[in-house]
């Protein structure tokens, strides 16, 4: 099979196979013209999906005849990558493409997008997820709620440790968002609108809430509209009155703070209440203990004053029977006692 003659003349032809990619010496084969290169690998136990062939190193079909090899008649086999279990770090049971397939192909967790977060922070309610809808109402910290679902969590003690710093209605201020026109009937998902700009309450643009009257107003429209009344019911406020709704994180911890501050002087206004309420009492008693000293004194020497004693007979209606109408108020006498067929009477004192 293999020889270093020359190739012969007719239908044969002499064909160099060099086999570098396998560490072994070239083999020199004379093979009739018109078979395919594939067949000078039939002494070599590789499967076809293993390897490939080139020519002047151009990749060569394995189907060509040999008569079309080049000049050189020199053929070059080479391996292509191993999938594993050959040192290369791959695993041994890799030899499969669906392990491949399930590897790359798993569906990997999405990444929040920011916009669609931002989004659902001006249009659904913070603790149920539910779309925003009247009546709504707005923590101390700007964050916005449906009303219902967060009284019914309160009520039940559910609501979760973020929003721990909801104690109760008070710290519940309801809002009044205003409608887009139309956006209801046609599904869209922002609803709503600063009535004065027309800013869409989308995350886009930045949104205040007054504390006293609740309208809901872009900064722009503050800003534009220099005044101290609500650009809507025209109610006065102040600057604190100004929130945020779902502001930075400053402008989160400047609502926290003033928070903690609110309920300092609130707190602070009850203790000192209680404090009045307490020493009130205690000037009430040594005004009563002064007032009986008074009595003793006015009276005999170890002896209280005398108080009138309450007569029910003095106080009997006109045309009443005194002594009937006292009874009334008095226990009987003994000699009152009779016995009859159905009742014994008992002795004093033991009744």
């Amino acid at each position: 099979m293999a020889s270093s003659a020359q190739p012969a003349s007719g239908a044969s032809r002499a064909v160099v196979l060099r086999l570098d990619d396998l560490a072994l010496p070239p083999r020199y084969l004379t093979v009739p013209s018109h078979l395919p290169v594939s067949d000078l690998l039939g002494s070599l136990p590789l499967p076809s999906s293993s390897y490939y062939l080139t020519a002047d190193g151009r990749p060569l079909p394995g189907s060509s005849p040999v008569s079309a090899l080049p000049p050189s008649a020199s053929v070059q086999l080479r391996l292509r990558a191993l999938r594993g279990g050959g040192g290369d770090g791959g695993a041994t049971g890799a030899e499969s493409r669906d392990c491949y397939l399930s590897m790359y192909l798993t569906k990997k967790p999405d990444k929040a997008d920011p916009n669609e977060a931002r989004l659902s922070r001006f249009t659904c309610c913070a603790l149920s997820g539910e779309p925003l809808a009247a009546p709504a109402v707005a923590d101390r910290l700007g964050n916005l709620y449906n009303k219902e679902p967060l009284v019914e969590a309160l009520l039940h003690k559910r609501l979760p440790k973020a929003l721990s710093h909801i104690r109760g209605l008070r710290d519940m201020i309801p809002i009044h968002l205003h409608p887009r026109p139309d956006a209801e009937a046609a599904g869209e998902e922002v609803r709503f609108q600063c009535p004065i700009t027309g800013h869409e309450f989308n995350g886009k643009y930045q949104f205040l809430a007054l504390r006293g009257c609740g309208h809901v107003l872009s900064v722009k429209a503050l800003k534009e509209v220099k005044s101290s009344a609500c650009l809507v019911c025209h109610k006065e406020f102040d600057e604190a009155d100004k929130m945020p709704i779902n502001g930075t994180e400053e402008e989160v911890a400047v609502l926290r703070k003033r928070m903690e501050e609110e309920r300092g002087k609130v707190k602070e206004k009850k203790e000192k209440k209680v404090g009045n309420g307490l020493s009130g009492n205690k000037h009430a008693t040594v005004a009563a203990a002064v007032a009986g000293a008074d009595k003793l004194e006015n009276g005999k020497k170890g002896e209280a004053a005398s108080a009138k004693r309450f007569k029910a007979a003095d106080h009997a209606p006109a045309h009443a029977n005194k002594e009937v109408y006292a009874s009334i108020f008095t226990s009987s006498r003994k000699s009152d006692f009779k016995e009859t067929y159905s009742c014994r009477s008992l002795p004093l004192g033991r009744n």
